[in-house]
């Protein structure tokens, strides 16, 4: 043990170049978390986490191990409600005025089909953003929702049917109040021109291929009508919205993305109705 406490603190020596770097840590860990599930309390999940501080400029280099440390002292205890905590930790341990902390993870969500209600688990990726500044907290739910866009101009060209293509949705907020992972899909699902199932048997697909043909969108719909859907919840102070779709008969995607801020008193967007 005495010999241990003589080496010497390569990361505390002096670095003499003046640059301070604004995060450092280790990313990419894989990591057993706990979320909350709307209908089944908890939910067991296994995610990646990046962890950094910032770092002065006269210090050549930060404690790595302590960023491990400080997640398993968590291990059971990895969830939304003790982000802050975790993020206090690494501030203190690391001298550190800015911690932050991104928690990528999968999502599973039990979805009945729409004819048979025949039912699967539908995986979402979602992640938690988290930020500590000082005193001052930043969080930002994010999730991606897989939709089914038809396109508007190809229904109303062609003789027969219309292209249609698998499109992601990405959904990143701020809130007030608690918002539920399942109610934040569920709206950005209804912004597409059908839902996406992990089960169909053929009275489902027969319903949602009429359902997209009936209600066709380009990638410009489906973000503003996200955006009006998001605006009309008093609880979300920030969001931004983007929705890629991949193109089946072309070999680029198409893509689009909509933000609206009110943590300042901003209003909504001009001639874009409420």
């Amino acid at each position: 043990m005495k010999r241990a406490e003589q080496m010497p603190d390569m990361q505390q020596s002096r670095d003499h170049r003046r640059v301070p770097i604004r995060k450092v840590g280790v990313k990419d860990i894989s990591y057993p978390v706990v979320v909350q599930d709307k209908h089944h309390n908890l939910q067991h999940t296994v995610a990646k986490v990046d962890m950094y501080v910032d770092l002065p400029h006269q210090f050549k280099g930060t404690h790595m191990s302590r960023f491990v440390e400080i997640l398993n002292r968590h291990r059971e205890q990895i969830a939304l409600d003790r982000l802050e905590d975790i993020l206090r930790e690494m501030q203190h341990k690391l001298g550190a005025h800015t911690a932050h902390l991104r928690v990528e993870f999968p999502y599973f969500i039990d979805k009945a089909a729409p004819v048979s209600g025949a039912r699967s688990l539908m995986e979402y990726t979602c992640e938690f953003d988290a930020c500590l500044e000082g005193d001052q907290l930043d969080f930002v739910l994010g999730v991606k929702v897989p939709v089914t866009s038809l396109c508007p101009c190809s229904k109303e060209l062609s003789r027969f049917g219309a292209h249609n293509q698998r499109s992601i949705m990405t959904v990143r907020l701020r809130y007030r109040d608690f918002i539920w992972i399942e109610d934040l899909v569920e709206l950005i699902e209804q912004c597409g021109s059908s839902p996406v199932y992990a089960l169909l048997k053929r009275a489902d697909e027969k319903f949602v291929t009429e359902q997209a043909f009936e209600q066709p969108r380009f990638v410009e719909d489906m973000v503003r009508e996200a955006w009006v859907r998001l605006s009309a919840l008093e609880q979300v102070s920030w969001f931004s919205v983007e929705a890629e779709n991949f193109e089946s008969i072309h070999n680029h995607s198409a893509y689009a993305a909509v933000e609206l801020d009110r943590r300042h008193g901003e209003p909504p967007t001009a001639g874009v109705r409420p």
